[in-house]
């Protein structure tokens, strides 16, 4: 499973690393976890508004720091 993290490095980018760090390490699942923080990246995934989050491909969060739960259910499909 591929997970990244869209932003620039502001708080809430790191906020949402955290939890899914987190999320990642209390479900048990096999992720790698990366930062994507160029604007021109960032915007090839149809974002405009951080932070993201990504899976497998997939925006499933933007502009907003999803919850712990929501992240892990993400994980779980």
């Amino acid at each position: 499973m591929k997970i990244e993290i869209l932003g620039t490095g502001c708080p809430k980018c790191k906020k949402l690393m955290e939890l899914t760090e987190k999320a990642v390490k209390d479900t048990g699942v096999s992720a790698e976890i990366s930062k994507v923080d160029k604007i021109s990246d960032i915007m090839s995934y149809g974002v405009m508004v951080t932070p993201a989050l990504a899976v497998d491909g997939e925006v499933k969060a933007a502009g907003r720091i999803p919850s712990e739960e929501e992240i892990k259910k993400w994980l779980k499909k």
